[in-house]
Order: C-alpha cells, then structure tokens, then sequence
C-alpha cells in the first residue's frame, strides 16, 4: 500500500466532508473532555477522603445537669468523674484508638463562641449548659462502630458522634455530580459514534464509483477501507487534543490561577498536575481508537461493491 495514495485520500475525504468533520472533532472533543473531567473528578473525591478521612474524630459527649432533665439517655444523672475515669480507661484499651483528648464544658463553650458568637443562640448559652466529652482520633476511621457500639447507652454517655457521616453526604454528593457528568458524557460518546459513522457512510457513498472500480482491479477490503478509517481516525485525534487542551486550561485556571480556587479553599487537598497529564495518553488513545473502529465497522456493508 502506498502511503502517499492512503494519505491524499484522507485529506480529500476531510475536505468533502468539511461540515460533517467539524461536528465529529467537537462532538469527540467535548465528550472525552466530559471523560476526563469525570476521572479527575474521581481522583479529587478520593484525594479529599483521604485528606479528610485521616483527620476524623469521634466525639463521645457525656451527660450534663440539662442533659439529666430531658434527654432519655441521661435519665441517670449527670456523668460523675468516677464514670469519666471509666471512660477514658477503656478507651485507652481499644486497639483502634490512636489518641483521646478531653474537651471541658469551658473549652466547648469557648470553640461555640468562636464558630457561633453571631448566632442569636450564643448570647443565652453559659459554659455548664455545653457538653464535655472524648475526642477520639482512630487509627482507621472506618471502624466507628466499634466506638459506637462500646458506649453508646452508657451510664453518663449522652451520645456517640462520628463526623465522617458529615463528610460522607458531601462526598455522596459529589459522586452524584460525577456519575452525573459521566451519564452527559456517555449521551455525548454515542451522538460522536453516530457522526462517526454517518460521516464515513457520506465519504464512502460519495466515492462509491472510485471504490468499485478498485474491487474489480483486484484491491484488498483493507486496502480500500484504510483511507476512511484514518480518516475517522484523524478527525478523533483533533477532537483527543483538543479535549486534553481543554483539561489543561481548565486546571490552570480553575485550580491554579483565575478562580484560585488553591487559595481561596485552603482546607481542600486538590489534585496535581501529575494527575492530570497520566490521564491524556488515555484521552488520546480512545480518540484515535473509537472513530477507527466505528468506520470499520460502518464500513463492512457500505463498501461492498
């Protein structure tokens, strides 16, 4: 096969199909943008449990006078120092616990007012209305229930907290908003496919006299099918670059410079660059690959002569 001939024929087929091309490199390029922007979505969520999740506590707060009034698990009174010294005993003696530390009816009120001063509720508050209690850093933040289940109901326990049931309604949010984006991207992927292959059946049936002829001399089916397919093929590749263009852009402004948002969200462990560029081989790769299979495959009935 000679490649001059394979590579006139590409830029023949672009040129007929001008129109039709253009749609499949911005069809290409917006839905595997949408694919990358989905992976990297990943890797944000699983770097930021990561983050976060190492920085979980529980919180086991003990009953105080007010608690001992109206909430049923304090019906037997406030917590007695007896009933404190338990506590942090057997918490010492639980292989999961990494560190406990003691928060006074001072200090919580003190971290109140610095979280909540402006709130109507701050003023009416007094220090011996706040709770004390335990907060336990665990080796593996996954094992909370072995905290809740060792004192939830016990004598001077007025509840048992994991504050990773906060973080995971956040994270469940935010692989909602991904498998979101990857449900758009799938939609996008099929309406590039069905361009793919409309734009090669033009291209072939626009040269069907040229293709029949070449059967009848004897040329191979892949010999006559080469140039649509690296056609599809090139075309892909554009919308590939293109989509890692936007990737890049989009993380230098976004996270970087523009919005910022590395500075201003100060608490958020964003992704690197290097999580970024180990995803363009693959971007690339399913460019050129997707269109050369759906030509092939269109191909098969479309050029038999």
């Amino acid at each position: 096969m000679r490649a001059q001939f394979v590579l006139s024929e590409i830029g023949v087929g672009l040129r007929r199909n001008l129109t039709m091309t253009f749609a499949v490199i911005v069809s290409v390029a917006l839905s595997l943008a949408l694919f990358g922007g989905s992976l990297l979505m990943s890797d944000q969520v699983n770097t930021m449990k990561g983050y976060w999740y190492d920085k979980v506590n529980v919180s086991v707060f003990l009953c105080n006078k007010s608690d001992a009034e109206s909430d049923p698990n304090c019906a037997k009174g406030a917590v007695t120092d007896d009933q404190k010294k338990q506590i942090k005993t057997d918490l010492d003696k639980m292989g999961v616990v990494e560190k406990v530390a003691y928060e006074s009816q001072d200090a919580a009120y003190k971290h109140y007012k610095e979280q909540f001063g402006d709130s109507p509720l701050a003023s009416s508050l007094t220090p011996d209305q706040m709770q004390e209690s335990y907060r336990i850093k665990l080796k593996d933040p996954q094992k909370y229930q072995v905290i809740a289940t060792a004192f939830d109901g016990r004598d001077g326990v007025q509840s048992v907290q994991d504050q990773k049931g906060i973080l995971d309604n956040l994270f469940g949010l935010l692989n909602g908003m991904n498998w979101a984006a990857r449900a758009v991207m799938a939609l996008m992927l099929v309406v590039a496919l069905m361009l793919i292959v409309n734009t090669v059946r033009v291209s072939a049936f626009s040269r069907r006299r040229e293709t029949g002829i070449m059967r009848l001399v004897g040329a191979s089916g892949f010999y006559i099918q080469a140039p649509f397919i690296m056609e599809a093929a090139v075309a892909g590749l554009i919308g590939g670059t293109l989509a890692c263009g936007f990737l890049l852009v989009a993380r230098y402004f976004i996270i970087d410079h523009g919005l910022a948002l590395s500075e201003k969200l100060n608490l958020i462990n964003f992704i690197g660059w290097d999580a970024v560029l180990t995803k363009l081989p693959l971007i690339l790769a399913t460019s050129l690959l997707m269109p050369a299979v759906a030509a092939f495959f269109a191909l098969r009935k479309y050029l038999k002569v």
